[in-house]
């Protein structure tokens, strides 16, 4: 299984960015996909997330200002991140994960509920 992030940069406030997660490897279309950030000195924070059959969800905290969007074939999936107003506290180290499930409820949020891991790409708002 692969996770290969782009996109990340720095930005004034108020910009924008988009970043991208394309995941390919599982040998069928079951797994869940998410966007996390780190910030120094803390844990990782679900952001936006994604099931298997597609169905977005988005974390109270970015609801407005960040949404996700997919594409989705056979062979990988990839979920972009838009991230839009962007504040100095975005900034972070920005986490692509997988999970060998169908769907998550509520633990959708939490990061040890991931099998899979990208290397994540540094955003920087200032």
């Amino acid at each position: 299984v692969q996770l290969v992030e782009s996109g990340g940069g720095s930005v004034q406030p108020g910009g924008s960015l988009r970043l991208s997660c394309t995941v390919s490897g599982f040998t069928d279309n079951t797994y869940c996909v998410a966007w996390f950030r780190q910030a120094p000195g803390e844990g990782r924070a679900g952001l936006v997330a994604m099931d298997s059959d597609g169905t977005i969800s988005h974390h109270d905290s970015v609801k407005g200002r960040f949404t996700g969007s997919k594409d989705k074939d056979k062979a990988k999936t990839t979920l972009y991140l838009q991230m839009r107003n962007l504040k100095p506290e975005d900034t972070a180290m920005y986490y692509c994960a997988a999970a060998s499930r169908r769907a998550m409820g509520w633990d959708r949020w939490i990061d040890d509920q991931y099998d899979y891991w990208g290397q994540g790409t540094q955003v920087t708002v200032s």
